[in-house]
Parts: structure tokens; sequence; C-alpha cells
């Protein structure tokens, strides 16, 4: 008997945190501010959508938490510098109209300020 109620309590835990990583969606003035879920509960992406289309600000993270990416977006086209973070260091990426301008890779060992 003991078992069974383990089971259906670990069964209803997880029902319960799978429905908590559902994106949320909230009005912001003229945008949507959108937030993503890995299964962990961590923040996966957040970001803000013009007209259904991706606009502004937009962070990735992996599911420890930590920035793997971030840039902006204008009416659904990267736009601007966006960085990406691996184990080597930083990616610096510029983007005009969607398409790749100029790469510059960062080792570990460099200090960059991204506000």
């Amino acid at each position: 008997m003991k078992a069974l109620v383990f089971t259906l309590a670990l069964i209803f835990s997880v029902t319960l945190c799978a429905q908590d990583n559902k994106p949320t969606f909230e009005k912001d003035g003229s945008l949507v501010k959108a937030t993503y879920y890995h299964d962990n509960g961590k923040i996966a992406q957040e970001g803000y959508f013009l007209n259904d289309k991706l606009h502004d600000k937009w962070k990735m993270f992996d599911e420890k938490g930590e920035t793997i990416a971030m840039g902006s977006y204008h009416m659904g086209k990267r736009t601007g510098k966006w960085y990406f973070w691996n184990k080597e260091g930083v990616k610096e990426v510029d983007y005009l109209n969607n398409k790749v301008v100029n790469v510059v890779n960062h080792s570990s060992a460099e200090s960059i300020v991204v506000y």
C-alpha cells in the first residue's frame, strides 16, 4: 500500500512540475514578454514579441540557469551584436538584417562586459 501511495504521489508531483514549465506571456506596453522553461523549471529563454514577431532583447539559458546567448531582434530578424557563450569563451556575432556580417571569438581568459 505504501508503494502505491508513493507511486501516485510521485506521478502527481511530476505532473505538477511539467505543468509549471509551460511558457508564460505577459503584456509589457506594446510588447509581449515571453518566458520559456527547461524541464527542471529553470528559464530556458526570455524575450519579447511585437505583432507576433521576435522583437527587442532576447536571452537564452542552459539548464543550470547560466546565459548561453543574448542579443536583439527587430521584427523577427536578428540584428546588432549577439553573444554566444561556450566552454572555450564567447563568440561575438554582428548581424545586419538577419545576416552575419562579423564574428569575433574571445577566449575564456578575456573579459567582456555585456549590458
